[in-house]
């Protein structure tokens, strides 16, 4: 078993070898990966939707998972009581930002829009989203049922959900 985060982009497709077990994990195989690329393929047929997607890094090493990591320090744990649950492939998206920011940019100055949907709840985006309401674009957030900072509501014209929260959410 494995934990793999991404965001915006699409998900690691390579194989690599657990460091404790020395297990082969294909992540293309995986049930994640193949939902990922399916959710990545549906979104590009939808209508008014425009999907960034960033370019995933591959750091090449495993890393301990911080509460792992935590418990190993304060000798809670030796090395030797590791699983391979407790370590992760190392990933950093890149790039999606910039691209959203661009857009948003573009779009906005070219008066093509009058309102944006962000799906996301990164402050990165609070220069972008600020010119857009400058320039008078209504521009709305919705973070996927996830908390945004408290600072990014001045940053936006409102928060907005626009599928049902599925039932097991966590929050």
């Amino acid at each position: 078993m494995f934990t793999l985060r991404q965001n915006d982009c699409l998900p690691y497709d390579k194989k690599q070898h657990n460091p404790i077990t020395g297990k082969s994990i294909d992540f293309s195989k995986t049930d994640q990966y193949k939902f990922q690329y399916a959710f990545f393929e549906e979104l590009k047929k939808k209508r008014k939707i425009a999907l960034r997607l960033g370019v995933l890094e591959d750091r090449k090493r495993w890393i301990i998972k911080p509460s792992k990591t935590k418990e190993l320090l304060s000798k809670q744990i030796a090395i030797d009581d590791l699983t391979e649950d407790d370590v992760q492939f190392d990933f950093n998206q890149k790039m999606v930002d910039i691209k959203i920011g661009l857009d948003i940019a573009s779009i906005t100055l070219k008066g093509q829009v009058d309102q944006i949907i962000l799906i996301s709840g990164d402050s990165d985006f609070v220069p972008a989203a600020k010119l857009a309401r400058r320039e008078g674009i209504d521009f709305l957030l919705d973070p996927m049922w996830n908390p945004i900072k408290p600072h990014l509501f001045e940053h936006i014209d409102g928060l907005v959900s626009r599928i049902k929260r599925p039932e097991n959410h966590n929050t």
